[in-house]
């Protein structure tokens, strides 16, 4: 049975409106038409959703996922088995392999359409480090002088997942055993190309779609011209007034819009299991 929009549901924005937590639903049960409106559009407003004391089991989980979008695609890892569109983040308490995702990025932005969304949800928490990081890109670009943004306007950025899954890429090298499954590919050396000011598909509003994992260059530009402008780009998307941290809980969800945020994953809990589960929801090709 379809939960109606309950009078219990409350939206909580972080300072500034990038981020909210969210309180009054149950997610394991599928939402009226108009719940999901009512999620979806605070998903537009906030850029990241924190759902906390969600105890889901997998199937909730891609039920859930399903009624935010059609599954995204993760090329580079092994989902897990009898769950295709899922993956088990987890990194065991004895591991010294690098902590997965811990680098800025925008998940998968090198891909034809990019995920929309992605969904994580945590299993197992470590007590202490494990905090997952965002950056604003759309107030990021809001604040850029007018010069700036008429001189990045028609630049394409280029996008490759080289440098983390290519036969050269970081995985490619790691020499410390890791649990999950990275699939190291020549396929992953490809390069494409995206607008680096993308605009949203919901809201409009324009978001700088760039970060330092994926994005290896701009069409046209040198390697030391990209660097340069990039590197004032990053440099300013990353300051502290655009970053909301996150701290989990056990049971939290967090949902979070790859189109308009970059997010980094802290480690600092070496010897400490932690364990997440994660989905995508297909995006469309940036414009």
């Amino acid at each position: 049975m379809s939960q109606s929009l309950p009078s219990s549901l409350h939206v909580e924005p972080r300072p500034h409106g990038f981020g909210a937590q969210v309180t009054g639903l149950d997610l394991s049960r599928p939402m009226s038409p108009e719940l999901r409106e009512a999620v979806l559009a605070a998903w537009a407003k906030h850029g990241v959703l924190s759902f906390p004391d969600q105890p889901l089991s997998l199937n909730a989980l891609e039920a859930f996922t399903l009624q935010i979008g059609a599954f995204g695609d993760d090329p580079y890892i092994e989902p897990m088995p009898g769950h295709p569109n899922v993956l088990e983040l987890r990194r065991e308490a004895d591991e010294k392999a690098t902590n997965f995702g811990a680098g800025w990025h925008s998940d998968w932005s090198f891909m034809v359409r990019p995920p929309a969304a992605t969904i994580l949800r945590s299993e197992v928490i470590p007590p202490v480090g494990g905090d997952t990081l965002f950056a604003d890109a759309t107030r990021a670009y809001d604040d850029l002088s007018e010069a700036m943004k008429a001189m990045i306007a028609p630049l394409r950025a280029l996008h490759s997942a080289s440098r983390s899954y290519g036969t050269e890429g970081v995985f490619a090298r790691d020499t410390e055993a890791r649990t999950m499954k990275i699939k190291v590919s020549e396929e992953a050396n490809k390069i494409w190309t995206h607008p680096l000011v993308r605009t949203h598909p919901v809201t409009g509003r324009k978001a700088l779609f760039i970060n330092p994992v994926y994005t290896v260059g701009i069409e046209g530009f040198s390697d030391d011209e990209s660097k340069a402008i990039l590197g004032h780009l990053f440099a300013e998307m990353l300051k502290e007034k655009y970053i909301y941290r996150h701290t989990w809980s056990v049971g939290t969800l967090l949902m979070w819009d790859n189109r308009c945020t970059m997010h980094f994953a802290q480690g600092g809990y070496d010897g400490h299991l932690r364990l997440m589960h994660r989905t995508t929801v297909a995006g469309e090709v940036p414009a």
